[in-house]
């Protein structure tokens, strides 16, 4: 593309050198016994020498000015994107790449094998998800921006060339009929406007770095709460389905009893009642399992056919760490949370940006270096211009700058208040769960002595089946009650882990998020 633009440049210049060549000799045509060169009382001899060394002189100065065009001549490459290709290239995502091995083999510094793995845990697909979500390709995307408005801001001016030939029909005898003016226009910034811009924009860039962190951060906590969500619909499948079994059995025993005349029929109705309410909970658990299992894919950056067959491991909700260093947490946090530490950044911006404005109340300079052919005399002169800030000093401007340096202060503050009210918020909440979990534990404890106490009198015929069977659905009753209380205290785990941003289990450290997309690089 640039050869073509060269190319036609030259020809370009060839001809505008030819015409006015060709014009030149035919207004002042040579006579055929003309005088040698110099000393044609006419003059005409020194103009059709300037007409004859034209075409060479517009080649020269086009050809400089093409050399310096191509300097930075940029070539622009389509990249086209098709819907059905994206589309299919997502349904072509899977769990057992040999790239997704690689990055995480990379990032967990050891090899896995086998390959892939029997069991996922959530180091695992909290990796696969930073590798495949593309909320990370979108905040990747817009830093690249942000470091490409850095190029942008250190760009210098470049200087303008003009050129301006005039000819003279009416010159006196002897004297060259042409004026020739050559101008140069050199912008010169002051006040150190350039390096106030590339301030801001350095500041902005590292604001879109630090926002990567944060989706990188906030990718984990839907991941973490897809799989919580999971496990709690998986275990009361479980649960519901003894449930169901138990109350069935409770159901034709009632009813075995109702026929020798031991019970009523209100009882075998209620009991009946519980049995159909406990199938419609099952059925509502296998829902719920479904739609989980389709949010952990999407946490996943997958399709749901991409997760089927894969075992995942819950360990680590039945951890709750107890003791932990809060007050240090919290004051990490305040300083330096991703989010924090991108809404100070942005804050920096909007200093520089107010500096660059108060710097440009200060008028650049324009240096203005020229040559002018005048009649054949050769004239150099140096000039200058500046503009005058005569009718406003770039007030506006200005107050809008402060104005938003305000605003983003205000900003910054009222994201500290925020995060300390969530840190709090979440502190209490967990505490309770706690609590909460601790008298679930006990109950459970407490029914299952029930149960082997049941168990016990039963075997030895002090006790009747109905008893038994209204034992283990009081110890069921309980372990879902448990079940609950962990669910519970595994959000609000999860509400304080994001407030602080950061991990409380240590063997859940989080890695930091890899600052270029590893399928992007992989050509993907």
């Amino acid at each position: 593309m640039c050869r073509d633009f060269y190319s036609d440049i030259c020809s370009f210049s060839m001809a505008c050198g030819k015409l006015v060549q060709h014009c030149g000799q035919i207004l002042f045509k040579k006579k055929k016994d003309k005088k040698p060169h110099g000393a044609d009382s006419t003059g005409v001899g020194d103009c059709n020498w300037v007409f004859d060394k034209m075409p060479c002189y517009g080649n020269v100065l086009f050809l400089s000015i093409v050399l310096l065009l191509m300097v930075g001549c940029a070539r622009f490459h389509p990249q086209p994107i098709s819907p059905v290709q994206t589309a299919t290239a997502f349904e072509k995502r899977t769990l057992d790449s040999t790239n997704l091995k690689e990055f995480l083999e990379r990032n967990l510094r050891h090899e896995i094998t086998p390959w892939p793995p029997k069991v996922w845990d959530f180091s695992l697909l909290t990796l696969a998800s930073l590798y495949y979500h593309p909320d990370l390709d979108v905040v990747r995307a817009k830093w690249g921006v942000a470091k490409a408005r850095e190029i942008t801001a250190g760009a210098i001016p470049n200087p303008s060339v003009s050129f301006t030939p005039q000819y003279s029909v009416n010159v006196a005898s002897g004297v060259s009929p042409w004026i020739l003016t050559l101008s140069l226009d050199i912008p010169i910034e002051t006040a150190g406007k350039r390096g106030y811009h590339i301030a801001q924009a350095n500041h902005l860039s590292e604001a879109a770095r630090l926002n990567t962190a944060t989706v990188a951060w906030q990718a984990r906590s839907r991941l973490r709460t897809s799989i919580l969500n999971l496990y709690g619909a998986d275990q009361s499948e479980v649960l519901l389905k003894r449930r169901v079994a138990i109350q069935q059995d409770l159901v034709e025993l009632m009813e075995r009893r109702l026929a020798v005349g031991e019970v009523s029929q209100p009882d075998v109705t209620l009991t009946r009642l519980f049995l159909d309410q406990i199938r419609l909970s099952l059925s509502e658990a296998r829902k719920q399992s479904a739609e989980v299992r389709s949010q952990t894919a999407n946490a996943l950056g997958v399709t749901v056919d991409a997760i089927k067959g894969i075992e995942i491991s819950f360990a680590f909700l039945e951890k709750l760490p107890q003791e932990f260093p809060l007050a240090d947490l919290r004051h990490q946090a305040l300083l330096n949370r991703p989010d924090i530490l991108s809404a100070l950044a942005t804050y920096a911006a909007s200093e520089s940006a107010l500096q660059l404005q108060i710097a440009k109340q200060y008028p650049d300079v324009h240096l203005r270096p020229g040559y002018e052919f005048d009649q054949g005399e050769n004239k150099w002169g140096v000039g200058f211009s500046v503009s005058l800030p005569v009718l406003n000093q770039n007030q506006g401007p200005i107050a809008e700058a402060e104005a938003h340096r305000k605003e983003a202060g205000a900003l910054f503050k009222s994201l500290q208040a925020q995060v300390i009210g969530e840190i709090d918020r979440a502190q209490a909440g967990y505490k309770a769960a706690l609590r909460r979990m601790e008298e679930a534990d006990l109950l459970v404890s407490d029914k299952e002595r029930q149960l082997q106490s049941a168990q016990a009198m039963f075997n030895v015929g002090e006790a009747d089946r109905l008893t038994l069977l209204g034992a283990q659905i009081e110890l069921l009753s309980s372990r879902l009650s448990r079940l609950e209380a962990l669910i519970q205290a595994q959000q609000s785990l999860g509400l304080l882990e994001d407030a602080l941003q950061r991990p409380l289990d240590p063997s859940g450290s989080f890695l930091v998020v890899p600052e270029k997309g590893p399928r992007l690089e992989e050509g993907r």
